[in-house]
This record gives C-alpha cells, sequence and structure tokens, in this order.
C-alpha cells in the first residue's frame, strides 16, 4: 500500500505562493511601480530641484533628526522599562506591561491632538514647562516627543522577549565564580540584549521616519522649523502638486529600503546569539 502523504491544511505550494505573490502585488508592488514609473517620467534635474530645495532639505532633516533622538530614547528607556518588566514583581505590572501597546491601538492623530493639549502653555504639563522655557507644542521637541511615544511599543517589545528567555544560570554561574554584578552586566548581559536592542532601535527609527498623524496637531507644521517629510508630502498633494509629492514620497522610499535593509542584517546577527 502507498505510504499517506503528510497531512496539509492549506492546498498546494503552487496555489498558495500564486496567491501570495498576487497578493503581495496587488498591496505592495503595483503601488510601488506606479510610483516609481511616475517619477521615472521626470528629467533627473527636474526631480532633484524637487526633491532637494531648501524646504524638502529642512524636512528630511527634522525628520531624520528627530526620528534617530526618539527611537535612541526608545531604546534607552525601553530597555530599562522591559527590564523591570521581566526581572521585578510588583502591584500594577501587567497594566503597565498592557499599556506598552496602547499605541498600537491609540489613533495616532488623537495622540498628536492630546499631547498638543498636554503640552501646551495651559496644558497640565506645559503651564509647568512653558514658564521655564520648555515648549513641546510647534516646537522640533514637540515633533521628538510625539515620535517617542508612538515608537515605545517596538524598543519594548523586541527586547522582553530576550529577556524572558535569558538563562540566570549563567548569572549565577558568573557570580560563584567570583564575578561581580557589574562585571556580570557588562560581560554578560549587554552582549546578550545588544542585538535586540539595536533591533528594537531600527524599527522605532523606521516606524518615527514614516509618522504623520501624531505631528499633525503638535508640530504646528512651520516651514523650515517643524515642517517633517510626510507632512511636507500632503501640503504637496493638498495644492495639487503632485509630481513634487511622488518626488518626496521615492526619497523616503528609498530611506525606508535601507532601513528595511539594515533590520533584516540586524535581525540575522541577532539570531546568531541566539543558537545554543
Amino acid at each position: 500500500m502507498p505510504k499517506d502523504k503528510k497531512h496539509n491544511p492549506l492546498p498546494g505550494f503552487g496555489l498558495t505562493l500564486g496567491f501570495t505573490l498576487f497578493y503581495l502585488s496587488v498591496i505592495v508592488l503595483i503601488p510601488i511601480a506606479a510610483l516609481c514609473i511616475k517619477v521615472f517620467g521626470l528629467s533627473w534635474h527636474d526631480f532633484w530641484e524637487l526633491a532637494t530645495n531648501r524646504r524638502a532639505m529642512a524636512a528630511y532633516k527634522l525628520s531624520l533628526g528627530a526620528s534617530f533622538i526618539a527611537a535612541l530614547a526608545n531604546a534607552v528607556f525601553g530597555s530599562l522599562l522591559a527590564w523591570v518588566l521581566v526581572r521585578y514583581r510588583f502591584p500594577g505590572r501587567r497594566l503597565i506591561d498592557g499599556m506598552i501597546d496602547f499605541p498600537f491601538a491609540l489613533p495616532t492623530a488623537v495622540a498628536g491632538l492630546t499631547l498638543a493639549n498636554l503640552l501646551s502653555k495651559n496644558g497640565w504639563l506645559g503651564k509647568y514647562l512653558v514658564p521655564h522655557g520648555i515648549e513641546g507644542v510647534s516646537t522640533p521637541l514637540g515633533v521628538v516627543i510625539a515620535l517617542t511615544f508612538v515608537g515605545m511599543p517596538f524598543a519594548v517589545r523586541t527586547l522582553q522577549p530576550v529577556l524572558e528567555n535569558f538563562d540566570k544560570g549563567v548569572e549565577e554561574a558568573a557570580a560563584s565564580l567570583g564575578a561581580s554584578r557589574m562585571r556580570t552586566f557588562i560581560q554578560i548581559i549587554i552582549p546578550t540584549l545588544l542585538p535586540a536592542t539595536i533591533t528594537g532601535f531600527a524599527l522605532a527609527f523606521a516606524r518615527a521616519l514614516g509618522e504623520y498623524g501624531s505631528i499633525v496637531f503638535i508640530s504646528g507644521n512651520l516651514p523650515f522649523q517643524t515642517e517633517i517629510a510626510p507632512s511636507l508630502i500632503v501640503m504637496r498633494l493638498e495644492n495639487y502638486d503632485y509630481t513634487g509629492a511622488m518626488a518626496l514620497a521615492v526619497v523616503l522610499m528609498i530611506f525606508s529600503f535601507v532601513l528595511l535593509a539594515v533590520i533584516n542584517i540586524l535581525e540575522n546577527w541577532a539570531s546568531r546569539f541566539a543558537k545554543p
């Protein structure tokens, strides 16, 4: 009798692969191709002028700089938060752990409006900060705060599983051999957590780079001051400057592809540390 074939709940490879490619093409590849074809109709000089004028360069600078600072803050404080949630037990820990995902569920426009009201000169925090020169509305600081808010879950959730699976016996072995707590932390814990921390930083950076909704209310969209690249794209679309908007979109898409490649490299690097 012929041997029974291994049961597979899905249809054959050809059908599933075809559906995957079709879905990927409709959702991702065709829109990207249409964008590139539209931009390729421009001459190199026209594209360069649209993508690198003074206003566009100021928007790139703010987008990249604020995204980097926000991702760095999330990498540092997100690592501390993940460490506390995994290593310690205290009242309200589950509530705090659940609130980490709050930026995922909250509409970004609502987050931006809430932060703007909170940090305005009449807001709960702003009325104490503004008199001391700390302004969070219509300033680059407000952009950084909003981007930190939306990127926090990426840094925490990337590191948390690594901490949960970390073998505490390694720390105990180091202590039994006479290593101090600081030496154990520097030579054992940090090298293990560093790949996941860098991956979380890259994910938070990528998320912040494409953010728009939470920035609208808190930044004020002031040209050359608080205008990020996605806001400039929307502004050009509202003025029916579709070609200029697409030129900026292509530049951001290139940044995104570079970030995606970096994230994949970091994940492959991190996987080597996970192997026994």
